[in-house]
């Protein structure tokens, strides 16, 4: 039996959740108010530490949901998104339009990742 290994966790959620070879990260998000291409990278950058700190890296993502708050901005989020993810190892992705917990979220990232 495989454990599972949480890291960050409180009353509601865990940042990270570790179960054999694979990392789920909790959704991401950026600084209320900043630009959607601000919100991405902040939330790309959360995405890097994370994985990070459970052993792994960008080029072990298998899938990415993104979640924006209005997909007229979706060319604004993949240019940073294209932008951050490393030629030859593009997961798994879906992104749709959600209201977010509070209107000045524009973007929330959620990742699945293999270990290194």
């Amino acid at each position: 039996m495989t454990d599972i290994i949480r890291h960050d966790t409180n009353t509601r959620m865990s940042q990270i959740v570790e179960h054999g070879q694979t990392i789920y990260l909790a959704g991401q998000v950026g600084t209320p108010g900043a630009s959607v291409a601000e919100q991405t990278q902040e939330c790309l950058d959360k995405v890097d530490a994370l994985l990070s700190r459970a052993g792994s890296d960008r080029t072990r993502i298998l899938q990415a949901v993104i979640w924006m708050a209005d997909m007229a901005d979706f060319a604004e989020m993949n240019g940073v998104w294209d932008a951050w993810v490393p030629e030859g190892h593009a997961p798994a992705r879906a992104c749709g339009e959600s209201r977010l917990a509070t209107p000045e979220y524009l973007v929330e990232v959620i990742v699945t990742a293999a270990k290194a």
